[in-house]
């Protein structure tokens, strides 16, 4: 099953790449050749939201998936019948990383430039509104890229005349993305839409339908969640005012930023094209499917949590028999592996002889539950010598609206996050905890969980608002860990967000995949038990700019997964 995969990767990338060449020439010449008379800034916006927020199938995967997901706390791999086992991901693999991660991001900056060179004052397209918008889309974009790999080029990174950019630090580019997300709140001011007559932005826009005082809200929420990761950093001295300035200017706080799904998408491996999750789901069989991992599981179920039965499904259960080892060195570890089945099932809240039988004989284990009952998460970044004791079945796996493949009788597809309102509130909340800002943080942690639980489709109940989680109270400490808690489900499939404010907060403490056994949670290589800090650079890009890269690692750290950035806890 992996060399299947492999080669149809393979194929698929020399046919993608002959494409690519294609897409970009016509991005980076066709604006110029036209007039405006003839076209509209308009038709290339859904281009930079597509391209950056839903790429194709590649980034999905192997990048969403594969990494950042995983890294995230969210979802788990390598169970019984997976062509996988638990070190998918954690352990680094160049061709994953690669073309999941780094092509993806260090690309996309051709097709934003491009698109900003052209609407900018003096271009073939210029337009001040579509220009304020691509700024907004340029932080968004270099928040994503700077928290996944620290350094990366920014300053120079758009300058025809620089072939090989230098890689900035990022308190550098925190302040760049700053400046420019000013820029583009100065420039909307209290305008209301992009573009007139036939360049009216409108549904073009796929993620606030054009209007621009989203936007500008938008852009306020970024610099908020900039400044609340930058508090605290080396060298950082812009975050209180940052902060301060983002609430008092407006954040996102009535309207979700949220990318609509392209049902009617045919092509999802081409370079414009656009793959939700249920395409990779659906796509290898054991070989791309994947379960809720634990400590998402459990900081739903914990505090009865209604969202749990919306996000995720529970395990299809019945009878499970696992076979103990015979031979080789997993019989020393029967005892120790049969254990940790136990108190995952222990972890998940359920009670032998309650919930499900456990059956245990020499040769074998058989555990029997309700069938679609019982909610369990399965353990993050399992060892591989445990693989035969986690049958796919026992495991809860994501609702169906996250799974549903697209072209399917228009079932409804979870749109990505990009900044949800409720997340808005959630910070407002943690810059009055940390002193960044005045007021009642409870309010705005209550407003917060409401509009968290409206993206779902449900509100806070009952026994939810009287679970610990229901309120910030406690200590400072204790409240920090509840935002960001909340934060982190609130961006649920953003997996780079959520993998971002695990590293920057420490919590969920359940989502810091750490290990001390490798016989049970995978050491996974050069990581040595550490935690998933940070992706690397590509590998082209040694040959292609590897002075400054060099210059970068020789400043950041080693160019490994387990080096801390800036920001990180």
């Amino acid at each position: 099953m992996k060399n299947r995969i492999l080669l149809i990767f393979t194929s698929l990338l020399m046919a993608t790449a002959l494409s690519c060449t294609d897409d970009f020439d016509e991005i980076n010449t066709q604006p110029d050749a036209l007039s405006t008379e003839d076209i509209s800034a308009k038709f290339f916006v859904t281009e930079i939201q597509q391209r950056l927020l839903k790429g194709n199938m590649f980034p999905r995967w192997l990048g969403n998936v594969i990494h950042v997901d995983q890294f995230s706390g969210q979802s788990s791999n390598g169970w019984a019948g997976s062509s996988w086992d638990g070190d998918l991901g954690w352990l680094y693999n160049s061709f994953w990383s690669d073309f999941g991660c780094w092509n993806h991001l260090s690309g996309y900056n051709t097709v934003l430039t491009s698109y900003l060179n052209n609407v900018k004052e003096g271009g073939s397209l210029e337009d001040e509104m579509y220009y304020a918008l691509g700024l907004i889309m340029k932080g968004v974009y270099y928040q994503q890229f700077t928290d996944a790999y620290g350094m990366i080029p920014y300053t120079e990174a758009s300058n025809p005349d620089i072939a090989l950019p230098k890689f900035d630090d990022q308190l550098t580019i925190y302040k760049g993305i700053i400046a420019e997300l000013d820029e583009a709140i100065e420039i909307i001011g209290d305008k209301t839409e992009a573009g007139s007559g036939f360049g009216k932005l409108a549904e073009n826009d796929v993620i606030f339908n054009g209007n621009m005082q989203n936007w500008k809200q938008m852009a306020n929420s970024l610099k908020l969640r900039l400044a609340l990761r930058a508090h605290g950093a080396a060298g950082e001295d812009f975050s209180a005012t940052a902060a301060s300035e983002a609430i008092a200017s407006g954040v996102l706080a009535d309207v979700d930023g949220m990318f609509a799904s392209f049902p009617a998408e045919t092509n999802i491996w081409g370079a414009s094209s656009a793959a939700c999750y249920g395409d990779v789901y659906t796509f290898g069989g054991g070989g791309s499917d994947w379960r809720v991992s634990q400590a998402l599981n459990n900081a739903m179920k914990d505090y009865d949590d209604p969202r749990l039965p919306l996000m995720t499904k529970p395990a299809v259960g019945g009878t499970m028999t696992i076979t103990k080892p015979t031979t080789g060195e997993n019989v020393a570890l029967i005892g120790a592996h049969i254990a940790f089945v136990k108190s995952t099932l222990d972890a998940a809240g359920l009670v032998q002889d309650q919930d499900y039988t456990w059956t245990e004989t020499a040769t074998d284990l058989t555990i029997t539950m309700p069938e679609n009952t019982n909610y369990i998460g399965m353990p993050s970044r399992i060892s591989p010598k445990l693989k035969g004791y986690m049958p796919g079945t026992m495991f809860s796996e994501p609702a169906d609206i996250i799974t549903q493949v697209r072209n399917d009788e228009g079932k409804e597809q979870f749109p990505e996050v990009v900044m949800a309102s409720a997340d808005s509130h959630f910070m407002i909340a943690e810059a009055i905890v940390k002193g960044l800002a005045s007021g009642d943080a409870n309010t705005y942690y209550q407003l917060g969980l409401e509009k968290a639980m409206a993206v779902w489709g449900t509100a806070p109940s009952a026994d939810f608002l009287s679970s610990d989680m229901g309120s910030l109270s406690g200590t400072m400490e204790e409240k920090l860990e509840k935002i960001a808690t909340q934060r982190w489900l609130v961006n649920y499939t953003n997996g780079y967000e959520s993998w971002a404010i695990v590293r920057d907060t420490g919590y969920p403490t359940a989502a810091v995949i750490t290990s001390d056994d490798n016989d049970i949670i995978s050491f996974a290589g050069d990581l040595n038990g550490r935690q998933a800090q940070r992706l690397r650079y590509g590998t082209d890009t040694y040959n292609t700019n590897g002075d400054n890269v060099s210059a970068a690692v020789s400043i950041q750290g080693p160019d490994n997964m387990a080096t801390k950035l800036w920001y990180a806890k």
